[in-house]
């Protein structure tokens, strides 16, 4: 409503006019509403600021507030009124005053009155309002009645403001409707289900079946609404659903055919449906090998059709790549799936370049020779002038880092880092940067330099674990003593010498002063001397304050090292400033270490001693140390300690009871009972897939080698390269004088050397063979069985071209899938189980549409369908989905 009027406004009320001449009349709208409701419309087209809206609606709420308080308005006037207040709500001011009259405007008998209340109502209100209540009843009269478009409005307002509570109290109702004669009320019914499904799933767990038997309505708009539901059900759970693969790729076949009429975008059919669609393969596929190749045909086809230039069909494609990166790979369909993205990379335009990338990234886990190929132009994608093409790029690099070109990525990363101003990239890509620094480090010194390099450029979104990660490198080492005290001599160096800086972040502060502290003798300065710097970092640096608790704790370490232990006068002052600070942290370790400097050099060394930071601390859980002081209190007379287990246990309702009546205003210990989960009465329990037997996932980088590091456990062991590896040809020819490089190109060898293309003994290779190549070569997991019902019976026996899936012999590419002989041909299904033929259940949405083109009819009555290859093969006539869209 206030988007006509806005147009409105735009088209003739919004230009100036005398006082007291009427607005122009707009050719071919009827008036229906007064002239303040234009006017109103007109004067807020025409603000040129916040204030002069403000001013205009503060007017709009004092008449509106009065004249809904009027007790003889006219049904037409509060219609208007209604839109006027909704317009004041969206605006951003309070109506508060007149929710109570959308309400009552629900409750009337005028069809349009009660569609405009319950719509007011749904942008008034959210599911938590207090005035959710009063509709409930009226909600539930409506959705009993013979008006359709009441039925519709209701249901709307149902999946807008029922909450978990209200649920149960419309649930009947809803589900009832599924079989309503109009496909309008059946659509939002199964909208309405899905919906509770978000808020509460525990409340519709045990109609899930009813989303399967919506897959089979006979219109298209009710099955699209039942797919968004099912992929919700198979994110939580794709075990329970394995059964349905063949109904879904029929469904997509016959869509990618163009077999549903009336639904076209752009000339592409059911775009929507069909990335729905691959979504739900995506899911249901991965890491099942089986499944996986029931899909490679439709998603060749989907593909390829989808391939026409536009924008639609390109998010298509885009989602086919994905779909085809997400499932067990075939290299045929990983060929087609680089050839589309290839398109993509080398557009000027730069929608499609960022999406070109993404895609990239999603194959590039499988076979980084798909990345190869563009290597130029990821090169090129470094230095353009759009961010976030250049952060697209680095996540490609990112998935592709090893040790033979961490150092190149991470030198891009950091470059990248400079120039960025997004606090939520900078985050990730400071993140990615200590990851693949903590991975792949070619050595130690490497990785203490890019850590700083990191820390000081951005080290405002650096996570607190990163630091910590790089002092328990630091001081646990790698075993080698040597190398270990070279490591922390140049880490203390290289340290000292930042501190000149004049302005470091807070978290770098905080590692160095832990590293000079701990290992800051080993520079050779005196341990006096290196106090007086980390006090001078105090007075000198922007977030010294900060860290004056660190700084003084680096000051005793230091001053526990030297013989005698004692503090510079820096130091001292510095402490006996903290003793009088308003801050009780820097009272606590001030006092505690005055304290502990009195004592003797013996206890002071075994309380801060040398390079112990690694050690594990041994903790008496027994606290043996106190037995002379338990057994002096006993004898004293103190109560022994009395395990909780054996205490008394605290009065009950049933103790006030048995002693007599219940004293006013005693309290009250018994607890509620637990409250009662329902049973799941639906197939059998989930079986989670395990990453380990062949579950990946495309945006994860493979590794490289057996061991890797984690965010728990960091290590600086190299890990050695297996890509470019030495292969021991040895020419007898002069060697030739190599072609100079420019700067791109010695880039682009840093960054994809070893990633070539595949031989061609490799191409050549039998489907089966190719899956060992490509490393592919993962157990699908086995086959879970569920109880399930006469209708999934019936759902897993479907399949393209109406038979049984070809046998998996043929191996995993599409040429074996396509080459497999024909299935012998069936009868029809059993619906019941009883062994006779069933009765036809074939969806009746497309009976209104053109028929499709008529095949081959053979005596027995089966019909003859061309495949994929022309070759015309038997399907069954009563495949209940043979005919779900054409």
């Amino acid at each position: 409503v206030a988007s006509a009027a806005s147009s409105r406004a735009r088209r003739g009320f919004g230009r100036p006019r005398t006082a007291g001449t009427m607005p122009p009349p707009t050719v071919g709208v009827a008036k229906t509403k007064s002239k303040e409701f234009y006017d109103i419309v007109r004067q807020i087209g025409e603000c040129k600021n916040k204030s002069d809206e403000d001013v205009i609606m503060r007017r709009e709420v004092m008449t509106l507030r009065t004249q809904m308080a009027s007790p003889k308005l006219e049904k037409t006037k509060m219609k208007e009124l209604l839109i006027r207040l909704m317009y004041v709500d969206m605006l951003g001011h309070d109506a508060s005053f007149g929710y109570i009259h959308a309400v009552k405007a629900t409750h009337e008998s005028d069809i349009s009155m009660k569609r405009l209340g319950y719509l007011a109502t749904s942008a008034f209100l959210d599911e938590h309002h207090d005035l959710i209540i009063l509709i409930v009843n009226t909600v539930q009269q409506d959705l009993k009645t013979d008006n359709y478009l009441a039925v519709c409005a209701a249901l709307t307002t149902v999946c807008r403001l029922v909450n978990e509570e209200t649920i149960p109290a419309v649930l009947t109702q809803v589900v009832d409707l599924l079989s309503h004669r109009k496909e309008q009320v059946r659509k939002k019914a199964v909208m309405a289900l899905h919906r509770f499904h978000q808020r509460s799933p525990s409340s519709v767990a045990h109609l899930h079946g009813k989303f399967r038997q919506m897959l089979c309505d006979k219109d298209p708009s009710v099955m699209s609404a039942a797919l968004c539901a099912l992929h919700d059900l198979i994110l939580a759970d794709a075990t329970p659903h394995k059964n349905l693969i063949p109904s879904f790729v029929s469904i997509l076949k016959q869509i990618v055919e163009h077999r549903l009429h009336n639904y076209d975008y752009h000339k592409v059919p059911a775009p929507f449906i069909q990335i729905k669609l691959l979504k739900i393969l995506a899911a249901l596929g991965t890491a099942d090998k089986a499944a996986s190749t029931e899909m490679y045909s439709v998603l060749s086809t989907c593909l390829k059709r989808g391939d026409s230039g536009g924008n639609v069909g390109n998010a298509i494609v885009y989602e086919c790549v994905r779909t085809a990166a997400s499932i067990y790979p075939s290299p045929v369909l990983l060929e087609h799936c680089a050839a589309a993205v290839s398109r993509f990379i080398a557009s000027s335009n730069h929608n499609l370049k960022y999406v070109g990338l993404d895609s990239l990234s999603c194959i590039v886990n499988i076979n980084p020779k798909y990345a190869a190929e563009h290597q130029m132009t990821v090169v090129d994608c470094l230095e353009d002038a759009d961010e976030s093409i250049r952060g697209k790029t680095l996540d490609l690099l990112y998935r592709m880092t090893k040790s033979h070109n961490v150092e190149v990525v991470v030198e891009k990363m950091i470059e990248f880092l400079k120039t960025s101003t997004d606090k939520h990239v900078r985050e990730s890509t400071a993140a990615r940067i200590g990851e693949l620094a903590e991975r792949y480090a070619p050595t130690t010194q490497w990785f203490i330099d890019t850590m700083n390099a990191m820390f000081a450029i951005g080290g405002d979104v650096v996570k607190p674990t990163v630091a910590h990660n790089l002092m328990r490198l630091i001081g646990e080492g790698s075993g080698d003593v040597g190398a270990d005290e070279t490591l922390r001599r140049s880490a203390v160096n290289s340290y000292l010498k930042l501190l000149q800086t004049p302005k470091l972040p807070k978290v770098l502060l905080e590692v160095i002063l832990w590293v000079v502290g701990e290992y800051g003798t080993l520079s050779g300065r005196s341990p006096g001397e290196l106090q007086d710097v980390l006090c001078g970092v105090v007075e000198t640096q922007p977030d010294g304050a900060a860290v004056t608790s660190q700084a003084m704790t680096a000051c005793a370490k230091l001053a526990a090292a030297s013989a005698p232990p004692a503090l510079s006068p820096a130091a001292t002052k510095l402490i006996e400033l903290a003793a009088s600070s308003r801050d009780v942290n820097k009272q606590q370790r001030s006092h505690e270490i005055v304290a502990l400097l009195r004592e003797s050099p013996a206890l002071i060394s075994a309380a801060l001693p040398v390079d112990r930071s690694g050690e594990e601390l041994g903790v008496d859980e027994n606290l043996s140390f106190m037995d002379a002081l338990v057994s002096k209190a006993l004898a004293e007379g103190a109560s022994p300690y009395q395990p909780v287990a054996e205490r008394a246990p605290p009065p009950s309702a049933a103790g006030f009871a048995a002693s007599g009546p219940e004293p006013v205003g005693a309290l009250r210990f018994d607890a509620y009972d637990a409250p009662q989960m329902p049973a799941r009465d639906y197939g059998a329990p989930p079986v989670r897939v395990d990453a380990s037997r062949g579950a990946y996932d495309p945006y994860i980088p493979r590794e490289e080698t057996a061991t890797a590091a984690t965010a728990s456990e960091p290590t600086l062991r190299r890990k050695e390269g297996t890509w470019g590896a030495d292969t021991g040809f040895v020419s007898t020819s002069a060697p030739a004088e190599p072609p100079v490089k420019d700067e791109k190109a010695l880039l682009a060898d840093a960054l994809f050397s070893g990633v070539t293309t595949s031989s061609p003994a490799a191409a050549a290779a039998p489907p089966a063979a190719a899956d060992d190549l490509f490393g592919l070569g993962l157990a699908a997991p086995a086959p879970t069985t569920s109880v399930s019902s006469p209708l999934d019976d019936i759902l897993s026996q479907l399949s393209v071209g109406g038979g049984p899936a070809p046998p998996a012999g043929g191996g995993v590419g599409l040429e074996g899938f396509l080459n497999a002989p024909a299935p012998p041909v069936s009868g029809g299904f059993d619906l019941l189980g009883g062994g006779a033929p069933a009765p036809t259940i074939v969806p009746q949405f497309v009976r209104q549409n053109a028929p499709a083109p008529a095949a081959p009819v053979r005596t027995d009555g089966m019909v003859m369908s061309p495949g994929m290859d022309g070759v015309s093969r038997p399907r069954g006539k009563k495949d209940p989905f043979a005919d779900l869209l054409g």
